[in-house]
C-alpha cells in the first residue's frame, strides 16, 4: 500500500530524543530555545516562538495581536477549520471568503470586498504548500490598516519571490503534525519580526507569566517540549531534502498524468510550492467521479485523501448564515483529490500510480 501520508523520521531523530530525555528537561529548556533559533534563522525572521500545536500558534498569535471580542477577521472558506477556530478562540467573529479556482488561495478581490470598519486581521494560507498571492493581500492590508497573519501550517520552506513565507505579516503560524513536511510529532510555531509580538506570545503561551509565578494576563498551557524540539531540530536539518523530494515527485505527476479532465495543480507565476498535498482535481470532463476514482486506487494499493470535502462555512460549528456564499470553495470540496506526494513515495511509486491512473478504462 502507498500511504497518502507518512512521517519521515528515522534513527537520528530516535537519538535526538533519547539524548533530549537524558538532560532531565522534558518540558522547556535549552532544547526549545535552539530550535527556536534555528527556525527563526531557516525563516529568515527575527523571533520564532515554540508551540505544542500549530492551532496554538495561531490562537497565541491573533491574542497577542489584540484580537478579541467585536472583531472580524478574514479567513478563506477553503482550508482546516482551524485557521477559522483560532479567531472564534479569541471571541471574534471569522469572516469566510472565497479562494482563486486554480490556486485554491485566498482570493484578494474577496478581501476587498469583506473588509469594514470591524475588520483587524486577515489571515491568508499558504496552502497545500503554494504560497497565497502576498503582496496583493498585504497591500489590501496596508491601505485599510488591518493585520495580515500567515498560516503556514503546510507550507515550511515554501517562499513568495524568492523570500520564505512566515516573515510576511504581524505573524506566521507554523504547525508541526506528523503529515506536515516537518514534524515534532505535535508542535507549532509562530514567527515573526517584532520583539515586543514574541515576548508576548511567549507570555500568553506559559500562562500569561511575566515573571516565575506573576501572572499578568489570561494564558494557556501552549509551550512546546524538549522532545518535540529535539525532534524538529533534526527535521529542520532534513526540510530543504525532504521538499526537494516532494517537488520532484510532483514534476514526475504533472508531466506524465494525462488523464482527460483530470486537472494537476497549478505553480502561481513567483512561487516556490514545497507540495504538502499534491492536489488534483476531478473538472466535469474527467469520465468518472471521484468517489469511484477513490476506490479503484484503492482495489490497486493507492491512498488517496481529500482535502477538503467541506468548506468551512459549511461545517456544522459555522453552518447557518445566508450571507457567506463562497461558490469556488463549494465547487472545489466536491473535486480535489489528493495523490501521495510525501517523501516516503519513491520514483517507482510515481510511475505504478501515474500508470494506474492513466491506464484506468471507465
Amino acid at each position: 500500500m502507498i500511504p497518502i501520508a507518512k512521517p519521515t523520521v528515522g534513527e537520528e531523530e530516535i537519538a535526538a530524543v533519547a539524548a533530549a530525555i537524558r538532560t532531565g528537561m522534558l518540558a522547556t529548556g535549552p532544547e526549545v530555545t535552539a530550535f527556536e533559533e534555528e527556525f527563526a534563522d531557516y525563516c529568515n525572521v527575527e523571533h520564532a516562538v515554540g508551540m505544542n500545536t500549530g492551532t496554538a500558534a495561531l490562537h497565541t498569535a491573533l491574542r497577542a495581536l489584540g484580537i478579541g471580542h467585536g472583531d472580524e477577521v478574514i479567513v478563506p472558506a477553503f482550508t482546516f477549520i482551524a485557521t477559522a477556530t483560532a479567531v472564534s478562540m479569541c471571541g471574534a467573529k471569522p469572516v469566510m471568503v472565497d479562494v482563486d479556482e486554480r490556486s485554491y488561495t485566498i482570493d484578494p478581490e474577496e478581501v476587498s470586498e469583506y473588509l469594514n470598519a470591524k475588520t483587524k486581521a486577515v489571515i491568508g494560507v499558504h496552502l497545500f504548500g503554494q504560497p497565497f498571492a502576498v503582496d496583493p493581500v498585504a497591500e489590501i492590508c496596508a491601505d485599510a490598516d488591518v493585520l495580515l497573519v500567515e498560516d503556514c501550517a503546510q507550507a515550511h520552506g515554501a517562499m513568495y519571490r524568492g523570500e520564505k513565507v512566515g516573515g510576511f505579516g504581524a505573524a506566521g503560524c507554523f504547525s508541526f503534525y506528523p503529515t506536515k513536511n516537518m514534524t515534532t510529532g505535535e508542535g507549532g510555531m509562530v514567527t515573526t519580526n517584532d520583539p515586543l509580538l514574541a515576548e508576548r506570545c511567549r507570555r500568553i503561551a506559559n500562562h500569561g507569566q511575566s515573571d516565575k509565578y506573576l501572572h499578568t494576563e489570561l494564558g494557556y498551557n501552549y509551550r512546546m517540549t524538549s522532545i518535540g524540539a529535539a525532534i524538529g531540530r533534526v527535521q529542520l536539518r532534513k526540510l530543504d531534502a525532504m521538499n526537494r523530494r516532494r517537488q520532484a515527485n510532483a514534476a514526475y505527476y504533472t508531466k506524465h498524468l494525462d488523464a482527460f479532465g483530470l486537472n494537476t495543480p497549478l505553480i502561481c507565476a513567483g512561487c516556490t510550492h514545497v507540495f504538502h498535498q499534491y492536489v488534483t482535481e476531478c473538472t466535469d470532463a474527467f469520465p468518472t467521479n471521484r468517489e469511484t476514482l477513490m476506490a479503484y486506487l484503492l482495489e490497486k494499493g493507492i491512498g488517496t485523501a481529500v482535502h477538503y470535502p467541506m468548506p468551512v462555512h459549511h461545517q456544522p460549528f459555522y453552518a447557518g448564515d445566508p450571507g457567506v456564499v463562497c461558490p469556488v470553495s463549494d465547487e472545489l470540496s466536491g473535486r480535489v483529490l489528493s495523490l501521495p506526494v510525501h517523501p516516503g513515495v519513491t520514483e517507482e511509486d510515481c510511475a505504478y500510480i501515474v500508470e494506474t491512473i492513466n491506464g484506468a478504462e471507465w
